[in-house]
């Protein structure tokens, strides 16, 4: 078990204030690491006090991920506090439904900022600094709209099909410098991005039956897998896009 084992690492996690993130941020942190909660402005008290009963360290970090002006101050801060980062977890998203004819362009820039430009400027920057070091461990997560579609929301599409790519790339390139750049793609998850979807009766229903395991993902779903990418565990994949979907892109 010690491949699982994160004991003198340090996480970034963004979004970690509630849903996926703070569950992967306080899974990370049972693993054995330190961890920077990235928020805005929903508060991560809750994440903090259940890392700090786990006997780990965290700092929270205020930040508007929407304007890359703000990016830098965040590795700055990691570094300041804790010394060092080895995990970064690009968790945090945000999604506008609705129809691509009417989908406005402020929209479309907001759910990119967020979804995508963080994504690739706090990867470099953090990417920068493990390659100083010789190791370290990228995590994106990605959703099912990196490989379809979707209704109703062609900017968070857009910025998923990207998130993927950009891992790719990324992996390609610092695979040789000791560095596992991959991806989560999430299925339908009990969060605040699907209220909209379980609230509806008919669309839920069409949801349900379409996922093999035949219930919405919860946040802990996501706690394994994060822990396996963030590890030694992972040490030999590159590049991938891992499904958490209850089996819906089998289907």
């Amino acid at each position: 078990m010690n491949l699982f084992d994160l004991s003198g690492k340090t996480a970034i996690v963004t979004g970690a204030g509630r849903g996926l993130g703070a569950a992967i941020a306080i899974g990370l942190a049972e693993a054995g690491a330190d961890i920077a909660l990235v928020t805005n402005s929903t508060p991560a008290d809750e994440t903090a006090e259940q890392i700090a009963k786990l006997g780990r360290k965290s700092i929270t970090i205020t930040a508007d991920l929407g304007n890359t002006d703000n990016l830098p101050s965040v590795i700055e801060q990691t570094l300041s506090s804790l010394g060092r980062i080895d995990v970064l977890v690009n968790n945090a998203g945000i999604i506008r439904r609705t129809p691509a004819a009417e989908h406005s362009y402020a929209d479309w820039q907001a759910v990119l900022d967020v979804n995508l430009h963080a994504v690739f400027v706090l990867s470099q920057l953090a990417g920068q600094h493990m390659i100083s070091q010789g190791s370290g461990k990228i995590i994106n997560i990605a959703s099912m709209l990196s490989f379809q579609g979707g209704i109703n929301v062609p900017g968070y599409t857009a910025s998923k099909h990207a998130v993927a790519g950009l891992t790719k790339a990324m992996a390609n390139e610092w695979a040789s410098k000791g560095l596992q750049v991959n991806a989560i793609a999430p299925g339908y998850m009990s969060t605040d991005n699907t209220e909209a979807l379980r609230n509806d009766a008919v669309r839920s229903k069409q949801i349900l039956e379409r996922i093999p395991a035949g219930r919405w993902g919860e946040s802990e779903d996501l706690v394994g897998p994060a822990i396996f990418l963030a590890s030694t565990a992972s040490d030999y994949m590159n590049g991938h896009i891992l499904a958490v979907d209850g089996g819906w892109l089998v289907r």
